[in-house]
């Protein structure tokens, strides 16, 4: 077996098939959050630049610290200083790019949502591994790209790879929302403010003063700005009607149960 020195694999092809993404994907988040970050980023850069030279393609400055800063004013589309999954996408062209696929065709979280709810069918938080095929398959439909039963397999495993981390053959839509497009992606800005169960009955039972275990879009819309001011963070109107959309994605005829908004701020789904 070679050492952990070894130099990341495949990042001199012009094109990579899923698998070899992935690989190279875990290589270089090397902590798992999702992320190449730090000092991940910096050995991805490095490693980049070998492979660049290797095959021809020199870059003008000599500087690392300037090409890094141009590199990722290029590539870090949201400017967090990090690169995720589907920047990482835009730099290393996959032979075909599942990834931007499935973001061309998820528009808005909304859209996500309303998928997830189909095939969330428990409200659990999470999508079973074998869910998670005819999940991918009404995506790739939708988006009208053909697809074999070989392919669709390969897909499958590959995200099945991604994000089922901990290898319990499930997909919670925290990891899964990593396929939207970053500025739609208002799970992640609730990342900070996730609530212990405690916390979430509190709050649930605070703005459902009737107790009929559900409520609804007003409500929601309150709940989401106290929460917002409890963790001192700014939202616009705009954002927080965005939110507050793709949340009722998950409500059943105007009704947002308990279990399903859950799902979006507790820190673990429910059991």
């Amino acid at each position: 077996m070679a050492g952990p020195q070894q130099h990341p694999p495949y990042l001199h092809l012009a094109e990579l098939t899923a698998s070899q993404f992935l690989e190279i994907w875990k290589h270089f988040d090397a902590d798992g959050n999702g992320y190449i970050e730090g000092k991940e980023l910096e050995n991805f850069f490095q490693e980049l630049e070998k492979a660049r030279k290797g095959s021809g393609m020199m870059s003008k400055s000599d500087n690392f610290g300037e090409k890094m800063k141009e590199f990722m004013q290029k590539y870090d589309k949201n400017a967090d200083g990090k690169i995720e999954m589907a920047e990482l996408a835009q730099i290393l062209p996959t032979e075909e790019n599942f990834l931007l696929c499935f973001r061309q065709h998820v528009g808005s979280s909304a859209e996500f949502m309303e998928a997830w709810r189909k095939y969330d069918t428990d409200r659990s938080g999470y999508i079973e591994a074998n869910e998670l095929k005819g999940f991918l398959s009404d995506l790739l439909k939708k988006a009208n790209r053909p697809y074999d039963e070989p392919k669709l397999q390969e897909y499958t495993q590959t995200i099945l790879r991604m994000f089922d981390l901990n290898g319990d053959g499930k997909l919670g839509l925290s990891e899964m929302s990593r396929l939207l497009p970053v500025q739609e992606n208002f799970l992640l800005k609730f990342q900070g403010m996730k609530l212990t169960s405690e916390e979430f009955n509190a709050i649930f039972a605070f703005y459902d003063k009737d107790g009929s275990g559900y409520i609804d879009e007003n409500e929601l819309d309150a709940l989401l700005k106290d929460l917002y001011e409890k963790n001192k963070k700014e939202m616009n109107i705009q954002q927080l009607t965005n939110y507050r959309k793709s949340v009722m994605s998950l409500a059943e005829a105007g009704k947002l149960y308990r279990k399903d908004l859950e799902i979006v701020l507790c820190s673990e789904p429910p059991l």
